[in-house]
């Protein structure tokens, strides 16, 4: 699968399991999609843990190029969220990575995944961390099948009891990448 939402809002789409078509699309973190999904995210948390997530998030820290925040619409309805902003020196961190209940086990959330990480591999960053936890069994699923592994903690959840810190290298961006027909396709260990 294929997405790369144009940081300066040019919408991708991608065609989902059921055939349903997705619109992704760059927002400010503040934008009122963006604040919408941002709270059925808290709510889930609410619900998943007893309380609202705690780390500080600054809405400048999602702003292009340093950061992405994507929606995703299915049928101009709000349906998921996702985001990363700078973590270190060449790695993101994913944050917010939501699906609506009515819009799950369609391959959302890994469309945003994977626009997630070729946007940051696009802007130079060469790996990704992200939080989770015990409680979200679906995520951490989709976080395995993706080849994330453990890290060191991090951040205001780094020592919670159920915690789960997740990261993985991002491939180059495709521009890296040799083209097809070229000498150094053969050799190329994404070419399948």
């Amino acid at each position: 699968m294929s997405i790369s939402p144009d940081p300066a809002g040019v919408p991708a789409t991608v065609v989902l399991r059921d055939g349903a078509t997705a619109v992704l699309r760059a927002v400010p973190y503040d934008d009122p999609v963006a604040v919408e999904l941002v709270e059925r995210t808290q709510q889930e948390y609410v619900v998943r843990y007893g309380g609202r997530d705690e780390a500080v998030v600054d809405p400048a820290e999602f702003a292009p190029p340093a950061g992405l925040f994507l929606v995703a619409e299915v049928g101009g309805d709000p349906a998921a969220s996702g985001s990363w902003r700078v973590h270190g020196a060449g790695v993101v961190e994913v944050k917010r990575v939501y699906v609506d209940p009515a819009f799950r086990r369609r391959g959302l959330a890994q469309a945003l995944m994977t626009a997630l990480e070729a946007s940051a591999a696009r802007a130079g960053h060469r790996a990704v961390v992200l939080n989770s936890g015990g409680r979200q069994p679906e995520a951490l699923a989709l976080y395995a099948g993706l080849g994330y592994h453990p890290v060191p903690g991090y951040g205001v959840y780094a020592e919670a009891p159920g915690a789960v810190f997740l990261g993985k290298d991002l491939p180059p961006p495709a521009a890296d990448l040799p083209a097809p027909g070229t000498d150094d396709e053969e050799d190329s260990s994404w070419a399948s």
